[in-house]
């Protein structure tokens, strides 16, 4: 460990969290107003995508997507999977999915302040820990993409602090193939370089690019639940080819 690197190291997560916590105040009372109604959320979706963009940029943060397919070729509704090395991750997928979608996030969110707010209509969470609670959660994400909605969730269920890519678990592809929606993988190539979990002192933390790639969707027409390993599969070997080409 290179211990110089500390004081700037925690400098800048000082500078990151002090600003992502001034976001959320200013912007709180618009959110308020908008979360309260079903047919303001759109509204509260471009608000954040202008709070995820604030959170970015003033700490030196910015990104580069490289798009498989045009943004307007993107299927509505479809299921996103991305890998999980950051919590950047949850912030930069607003960013980088153009189509309202409805996060699933770990229950845990909900025990932050003001950030549960999120949670009680708009988003969903997971107690992975029941599985009637994860079924419920499916089946929440199930009756929003009848809606229309897309829906964005990360299979590994937790973060890679290495980037290192974990292995799926089978909601997001059962669910897909029971509603016949694609999935479009998504891969972030280096946000656990940015802002690594695993300890606020050691871990990683300074400003630079964030690089994603959104991939081509995968098509469930015609899949069955004989598909559903095949389906985990590929979209598996999709996001580790793009992190091994990346790495190499």
């Amino acid at each position: 460990m290179n211990y110089l690197l500390i004081i700037p190291r925690t400098l800048w997560k000082v500078l990151f969290l002090l600003n992502f916590v001034l976001g959320l105040i200013v912007l709180f009372p618009f959110f308020y107003i908008l979360l309260s109604r079903r047919k303001w959320f759109p509204l509260a979706f471009k608000l954040k995508k202008f709070w995820a963009a604030w959170i970015m940029i003033i700490p030196g943060l910015f990104y580069r997507v490289t798009r498989k397919v045009p943004n307007d070729k993107l299927p509505q509704p479809a299921i996103y999977c991305g890998n999980h090395v950051s919590y950047l991750d949850i912030i930069a997928s607003y960013l980088v999915v153009p189509n309202y979608f409805v996060f699933m996030g770990k229950q845990e969110l909900d025990k932050a302040p003001l950030f549960r707010i999120f949670f009680k209509e708009m988003n969903i969470l997971v107690d992975r820990s029941s599985n009637i609670g994860s079924h419920r959660a499916f089946m929440r994400a199930g009756s929003d993409i009848d809606k229309g909605d897309s829906v964005f969730l990360f299979p590994e269920g937790t973060i890679s602090s290495f980037g290192k890519l974990r292995g799926f678990k089978n909601g997001a592809f059962k669910l897909a193939i029971e509603k016949q929606v694609p999935i479009v993988p998504v891969t972030f190539l280096n946000n656990w370089k940015l802002l690594q979990n695993g300890g606020f002192f050691k871990a990683h933390g300074r400003p630079g690019i964030s690089r994603i790639v959104v991939h081509e969707p995968i098509s469930t027409i015609g899949m069955t639940e004989k598909d559903l390993v095949s389906l985990r599969t590929k979209v598996y070997d999709v996001i580790q080819a793009e992190l091994e080409k990346y790495n190499s």
